[in-house]
């Protein structure tokens, strides 16, 4: 064996996509699963989070505290294990929160953004740093859905 065959002169970069899709699906499905999991942990202190908000009836926070975390979790799984329309769910549940958390940071609520724990962020810009970390995920969601159509072309249904 000569170094050469063990030491190519370039790497071997063809796989990098694969690679990369692969560490965005494990590291944004994660997080869902995380927040997830945290969330139904304290269901009645997410539930308060939302209230803060004023944006889900009063009526609804149950079910809204106990249905968006297993949601979060259901698709946070699907798409690390690549199942049809996780990327699709979690997609658009960042495009929710992102929404939610302009919403937050246009009427100055000092509140946490109930991402993760009610413990997550103490300081004050708790909200801002949420939006720009949403921004950052929804940015790697994107980079998943590119993948995609570069992989299988315009076929709608291999992309959602």
């Amino acid at each position: 064996m000569t170094v050469k065959e063990i030491i190519p002169d370039k790497p071997n970069t063809k796989n990098l996509p694969d690679i990369l899709n692969l560490v965005s699906r494990l590291i944004l499905g994660g997080l869902f699963v995380y927040a997830g999991i945290l969330k139904l942990f304290d269901v009645k202190s997410f539930a308060k989070t939302i209230s803060l908000y004023n944006l889900v009836p009063e009526q609804f926070l149950p079910f809204v505290a106990i249905t968006l975390p297993i949601i979060e979790i259901l698709a946070g799984v699907g798409l690390i294990f690549n199942i049809r329309y996780c990327l699709s769910l979690i997609t658009g549940m960042l495009i929710m929160f992102i929404i939610v958390l302009w919403y937050g940071i246009l009427n100055n609520l000092e509140i946490d953004c109930g991402c993760f724990s009610s413990e997550e962020l103490a300081s004050h810009d708790s909200l801002r740093q949420a939006f720009y970390r949403d921004l950052v995920m929804l940015a790697g969601a994107f980079y998943i859905y590119f993948f995609r159509i570069k992989r299988h072309g315009l076929r709608l249904i291999k992309i959602i």
